[in-house]
């Protein structure tokens, strides 16, 4: 198995690599994604003005969720694509015109370095680590498909145990919008495990055009889901051994189950590939 690691040229301006890809050239037909796996700031950002601490909170990255997804990379021998930059630089799973784009108050926290933000400033963020991001992905999808594999799309992220201070029951969830390809079986399978509490699109929904699965599943027609695990769970290495060990076995049988492997293996429109749905 490849699970060699690759990584996006430097941006013009001398940053660091945009994106990481795992197992570049696997064949699988499972591509993992993870929008924010990173807390890096890139060399002349700083911390954006923010106290060090700051950055590791979950307003800087989902906590555990990169681990996860290399760890499911492993072990599926699937494609991974993790962004290399936080969330709070800009964020890759909103769309261009979305005003959380590039947050300027996030969790009660002001970000100095966002508050008075140019468009230029703003460009260069989109070309340096937003574009190649989505770039990454797109050239992922394109391969596969070329060689004769429709692409099931999985996006890892983490949510925070306790949110304005009420507690969050659900040990993971999974949030879709209209495909249901993935979503419901890989809800039913996480139910069936029978020790967790799984939302569906709690406490998130996943109904966010412009978002990472929109713009790479729903609008090419592609089997998609967000999985959200509490970040309590996956907050150290044996956390996050287990549940992407958990994953990935249900990612296998489902993908063996031959009436889902059957769906999922379809590009089937769930609404307009060009409208927003």
């Amino acid at each position: 198995m490849d699970v060699s690691r690759t990584e996006w040229p430097s941006p013009a301006d001398g940053h660091e690599p945009a994106v990481e890809v795992v197992n570049a050239r696997a064949t699988s037909a499972v591509v993992l994604l993870c929008d924010h796996a990173s807390n890096r700031l890139p060399e002349g950002y700083g911390t954006l003005g923010l106290p060090p601490a700051e950055l590791e909170r979950h307003i800087g990255y989902d906590i555990g969720a990169a681990a996860v997804t290399q760890a499911m990379a492993e072990r599926l021998g699937a494609t991974a694509v993790l962004s290399r930059f936080s969330r709070l630089l800009i964020d890759p799973n909103r769309g261009l015109d979305d005003p959380t784009l590039i947050m300027r108050l996030s969790d009660g926290a002001v970000i100095p370095g966002n508050r008075h933000l140019d468009e230029a400033e703003r460009r260069r963020r989109i070309d340096g680590y937003y574009a190649p991001y989505h770039a990454e992905i797109a050239a992922i999808i394109d391969g596969r498909m070329a060689g004769g594999v429709i692409p099931v799309l999985l996006s890892v992220h983490s949510f925070t145990a306790v949110w304005k201070g009420t507690g969050r029951p659900w040990h993971a969830a999974v949030l879709w919008d209209k495909d249901p390809r993935l979503a419901v079986p890989l809800i039913d399978g996480l139910r069936r495990e029978g020790d967790l509490i799984v939302g569906d699109n709690e406490p998130y929904t996943g109904k966010l055009i412009g978002d990472t699965l929109w713009t790479h599943g729903t609008r090419r027609g592609l089997a998609h889901a967000i999985v959200e695990i509490r970040q309590d769970l996956i907050s150290d290495a044996a956390g996050q051994q287990m549940w992407a060990g958990r994953l990935a076995r249900l990612m296998t049988e489902l993908m063996a189950e031959e009436v889902v492997a059957s769906a999922l293996g379809r590009v089937d429109y769930f609404g307009s590939h060009t409208d927003p749905v």
